[in-house]
């Protein structure tokens, strides 16, 4: 072998070694994604959505992840996510769940689809749409 096919020879081996400790040293599909996960009994919102509509109404919607104990789904306590007895939400007594802050009035709305809280002049209304039945 001449010298120069031996340089390149070498030269090649050690950019394929360069490459593979290049490929091995790059991290992982899930290395720095951490699965966040819930304690049991718990909800968190991992994404909040906020906008206003043509009549200036504010809208807001979360993403909440939740990780109740059997017998209990998603759903709110003074107005923050919660889990909650199941049958509340299988029969639609929302204000059972307490959704509303302390000193507001809880009404159901008369299509059973969520409720509103009110104190004083002021209504926050909240409402299950139908593509949101997986919230539970």
């Amino acid at each position: 072998m001449s010298e120069r096919s031996v340089r390149r020879v070498v030269t090649r081996a050690l950019l394929m070694l360069l490459a593979m400790v290049t490929i091995w040293r790059l991290p992982g599909r899930t290395e720095g994604y951490r699965e966040h996960t819930v304690r049991m009994g718990t909800c968190e919102v991992v994404a909040l959505h906020r906008c206003c509509n043509k009549n200036k109404i504010e809208e807001r919607s979360q993403t909440v992840k939740c990780s109740c104990f059997p017998g209990q789904v998603a759903g709110t306590t003074r107005a923050a996510p919660s889990c909650v007895d199941a049958s509340i939400v299988a029969q639609k007594w929302w204000c059972q769940m307490h959704p509303c802050l302390d000193g507001e009035e809880c009404k159901v709305l008369p299509d059973l689809k969520g409720w509103s809280c009110a104190t004083g002049n002021k209504i926050k209304t909240t409402r299950i749409s139908a593509d949101r039945d997986q919230l539970w």
